[in-house]
C-alpha cells in the first residue's frame, strides 16, 4: 500500500544537522480508555533496557472513557528524570486533540499519525510520518473486543523504526506489562513488527533529528523500575503492616492492591494461613477508625487515600493525636480544592495534613521524593508511629505514585522493630509500675500496654477527652494543661528523630533553596544548569515534618533563601515562617500549582527573576 505525504522536510535541521541521542520527548496523544497504556509502558521499558534514563508520566483524564489523555516519555543521557516542557516527538493517535498535537511540536519536531485519518497539518517546519492502522490490521486475525488496543503497537512499531529502538527490547517490554501472558505477548510483539517492515518498506532511509541509541553498561546498570505506589507496598509490608483498611480513591488505591499481593506471597503462616487482614471500609472514617483500632491492639495497621479522603479522616486523626495511637496514613496527593483534578498531582496538602484536627494538633508527616524513599518511609513509618505513639502520615503524591521511575536496590531494614514503650506482664507488678501518660523520662511519651497484657494494673481507659496522667476522666484546666504541654513536648522533640534533610553543596554557593519530595528532580537538574552559568546554589531537601533543627540552620546561613513547592499557597513556605518568624521575610517561595509536576525550566525562570528583584 501506497500513503501519500509520508514524510515532509522541515525548514532548517536541529543540532547542526546531527541528530540529537537521548535527549528528547515523547508525547503519545490518545483517547482514555483505548488501551495505549501497555503500549507506552512497553516503550519505556525497552529504553530502559538499552540502559537510557527514561522516566514517563501519564496525563489522563478523570471522567469518562474517549477523553484525551497524553503519555510524556522523557529521555535524557544525561539522567534528568523531572517533567520536560517541550514537544519533540508527537505520536498523535486522538483526532480530537489533532491540531493541539501538532501546534505543541517544536520546529524541527516528529510527527507520526494515522494514514486513515483525513486530517492534515499545513506545518512545513516538522517531520511528517503516516502510517495505516486498517491496512495493517487486516493481515491479523483478531477479535474485535481487542482490536483496537492491539492497534497501538503500530505506533510502537512506527516509533521503533524512526528511533532505531530495538525491537528485542520491545519484546522484553511487553513481556513485563503482560506477564504470563504468552500469546498476548507474541500477538502484540507480531504488530509491532509487522508496523516496523510496513515503515522500513515505504518510508526507506529516512533521518529524523532525534535517536534512541543503546547506553548499555551505563545508567541503567544494577537499576528497575517501578511505580511509587509498589515501593510503597513492600516497604509497609517489611516494616510488618498486618492490618489495612481503606476507601478506594484516585490515585492511592493501587498502593492497598500492591500491599495486599504482597501479604498473600509475604504474611502467612508455614501452612499458608494468612497473618494479616484487608478491609475496604464504607468510607474513609472507618477506614482511619479501623487503623487506629488496631494499632491500639498492636497491630501495624496502615490505610491509605488522597486529599479528599484526609478530610473525612481528620476528627480520628485528632483523637489518635490526643489519645496518642498508632497509625500509619498514606496520602496520595492529587490537586484540590474539592474534587479538583483528581487525576493530577499535587503538594496541596501539606498545611492541613500536617495541622491535621480541631483543636491543637501537629501531625508527623513524612515526605519521600523516590522510590527509596517510598520503601524506607513505608517501614519507617511503623516504627516512627509505635515509638511516639500518634499517627503517622506519609505524603507521596501522584506522580510519585503512579508513574513508572528508576531506582537503585532498596536498603532494606536491618534493625529490630521499635515498638516504642510496650510495658509486658512482667513489668507491672504494683500499680506505679505502670501510668499511662507519666513522662518519666523527659521525652513527652508515656508507656502504653496492650489488650490481654496479664496483670491487673495493665488495664487504663483511652479517652478522646480530657484526661490526667493516670487515663483517669478530668475537665481540671490544669490538667488539661498539663497534659497538652507534655504532648506537644513530644512532637517538638521529634524533629531531630525523624527523617534527617538531605543537603548538597556547591562551592561558592551565596544563596540556598529548600524543597520536599518529588521536586527533588526538577531542582536538580536546575541547579546543574544554573552552576553552567556559573550560578552556585546549596541545596537542601526536607523529609519530614516538623521540620528538623538543621533546616533552621541552613536557612541562616544565607541572606535569603528559596523554597520550592508545588501548590498554589506555598505552603511549606508557610510552615517553616511560622518556625522561624524572625526570617520570614528572607524565605521566598518558588512555588506553581497547576496539577503537572514542576519542571527545571520553571525552577530556573522564576529563581532569576527573583534574583534580579532582590
Amino acid at each position: 500500500m501506497t500513503v501519500a505525504n509520508l514524510q515532509s522536510s522541515p525548514a532548517g535541521a536541529a543540532n547542526d544537522g546531527k541528530p540529537i541521542i537521548n535527549d528528547f520527548t515523547i508525547t503519545v496523544a490518545s483517547p482514555n480508555g483505548s488501551g495505549s497504556q501497555t503500549s507506552n509502558l512497553a516503550i519505556i521499558r525497552a529504553l530502559f533496557r538499552m540502559g537510557i534514563p527514561v522516566n514517563g508520566k501519564n496525563l489522563f483524564p478523570s471522567n469518562i472513557q474517549g477523553l484525551p489523555t497524553w503519555y510524556i516519555i522523557r529521555l535524557s543521557k544525561d539522567g534528568y528524570l523531572a517533567r520536560k516542557e517541550g514537544v519533540e516527538v508527537m505520536v498523535a493517535w486522538n483526532d480530537d486533540t489533532f491540531a493541539k498535537d501538532v501546534a505543541s511540536l517544536a520546529p524541527g519536531g516528529v510527527l507520526l499519525y494515522s494514514a486513515d485519518s483525513r486530517l492534515e497539518t499545513s506545518r512545513d517546519d516538522i517531520h511528517i510520518f503516516r502510517i495505516p492502522i486498517k491496512a495493517i490490521m487486516n493481515d491479523f486475525d483478531i477479535p474485535i473486543k481487542i482490536k483496537k488496543k492491539v492497534g497501538n503497537m503500530i505506533y510502537v512499531g512506527g516509533l521503533a523504526y524512526l528511533l532505531d529502538i530495538d525491537l528485542e527490547r520491545i519484546k522484553y517490554g511487553l513481556g513485563k506489562e503482560l506477564s504470563g501472558k504468552q500469546k498476548a505477548i507474541d500477538l502484540n510483539q507480531s504488530v509491532v513488527e509487522a508496523a516496523y517492515q510496513w515503515a522500513q518498506a515505504n518510508w526507506g532511509e529516512v533521518t529524523v533529528p532525534y535517536q534512541a541509541e543503546a547506553m548499555d553498561g551505563g545508567f541503567n546498570d544494577d537499576k528497575f523500575l517501578m511505580i511509587g505506589n509498589e515501593a510503597s507496598a513492600l516497604g509497609s509490608v517489611f516494616g510488618g503492616c498486618s492490618f489495612v483498611s481503606w476507601y478506594p480513591i484516585t490515585p492511592s488505591t493501587s498502593l492497598v492492591d500492591y500491599t495486599r499481593n504482597y501479604f498473600t506471597k509475604l504474611r502467612h503462616t508455614a501452612d499458608g494461613k494468612p497473618t494479616y487482614a484487608v478491609i475496604q471500609a464504607e468510607d474513609e472514617l472507618a477506614a482511619i477508625g479501623m487503623v487506629l483500632g488496631a494499632g491500639w491492639a498492636g497491630a501495624r495497621a496502615m490505610t491509605a487515600t488522597s486529599g479528599p479522603g484526609v478530610s473525612l479522616m481528620a476528627e480520628f486523626a485528632g483523637m489518635g493525636y490526643f489519645a496518642e495511637l498508632p497509625g500509619v496514613i498514606w496520602n496520595v496527593q492529587r490537586m484540590g480544592p474539592s474534587t479538583g483534578l483528581p487525576t493530577r498531582t499535587s503538594q496541596g496538602d501539606l498545611m492541613f495534613t500536617h495541622f491535621l484536627g480541631h483543636g491543637d494538633s501537629k501531625q508527623l508527616v513524612l515526605l519521600p521524593a523516590n522510590l527509596k524513599e517510598c520503601f524506607e518511609f513505608g517501614w519507617r513509618s511503623f516504627d516512627i508511629s509505635e515509638h511516639f505513639q500518634t499517627p503517622v502520615f506519609v505524603l507521596s503524591d501522584l506522580d510519585l505514585g503512579m508513574n513508572l521511575w528508576t531506582s537503585e536496590d532498596f536498603d532494606y531494614p536491618d534493625v529490630p522493630m521499635d515498638r516504642g514503650k510496650v510495658l509486658a506482664a512482667e513489668d507491672i507488678k504494683e500499680p506505679k509500675d505502670f501510668v499511662r501518660y507519666l513522662d518519666r523520662d523527659g521525652t513527652g511519651i508515656g508507656e502504653r500496654t496492650l489488650p490481654g497484657t496479664k496483670s491487673p494494673f495493665a488495664a487504663y481507659f483511652t479517652r478522646g477527652t480530657g484526661h490526667d496522667e493516670r487515663a483517669v476522666y478530668s475537665e481540671d484546666s490544669e490538667v488539661w494543661e498539663k497534659n497538652m504541654e507534655r504532648i506537644t513536648r513530644k512532637i517538638d522533640l521529634s524533629r531531630d528523630q525523624l527523617p534527617a534533610p538531605v543537603v548538597s553543596r556547591m562551592d561558592g554557593a551565596k544563596v540556598g533553596i529548600i524543597s520536599y519530595g518529588t521536586n527533588d528532580y526538577p531542582i536538580e537538574e536546575a541547579r546543574d544548569k544554573l552552576a553552567k552559568e556559573g550560578i552556585a546554589t546549596d541545596y537542601l531537601r526536607i523529609r519530614a515534618l516538623p521540620a528538623a533543627h538543621a533546616v533552621h540552620d541552613f536557612i541562616n546561613e544565607f541572606d535569603h533563601v528559596y523554597l520550592v513547592e508545588n501548590n498554589y499557597d506555598a505552603q511549606m513556605t508557610q510552615i517553616i515562617r511560622l518556625d522561624m518568624p524572625e526570617r520570614a521575610a528572607d524565605i521566598r517561595p518558588i512555588n506553581k500549582g497547576d496539577g503537572l509536576p514542576l519542571s527545571a525550566s520553571f525552577v530556573i525562570e522564576r529563581f532569576k527573576e527573583l534574583e534580579q528583584d532582590s
